[in-house]
């Protein structure tokens, strides 16, 4: 669930919405989720001073309380 939360958001922020990748890692304490967009659309999905980043951040954490476990987003280049 938040895998797909975080690919339908980053899909409507982006130029190239088939560019955006979601991998989900099973840690010990938390799950990463790692996005992967194209270089041109990178600036988009951060943000101006990361905000658009923070917001995507804060929405994941809410839902990942609400599922009962923590969840973490990395934006890899």
């Amino acid at each position: 669930m938040m895998k797909a939360l975080i690919e339908n958001i980053a899909r409507s922020l982006v130029d190239d919405p088939d560019a955006v990748q979601v991998r989900e890692v099973e840690g010990d304490q938390a799950t990463v989720l790692e996005l992967t967009v194209s270089g041109e659309d990178l600036g988009k999905v951060i943000g101006r001073q990361g905000r658009t980043a923070r917001a995507m951040r804060t929405i994941l954490g809410a839902a990942s309380i609400r599922a009962g476990k923590r969840t973490v987003l990395e934006i890899l280049e």
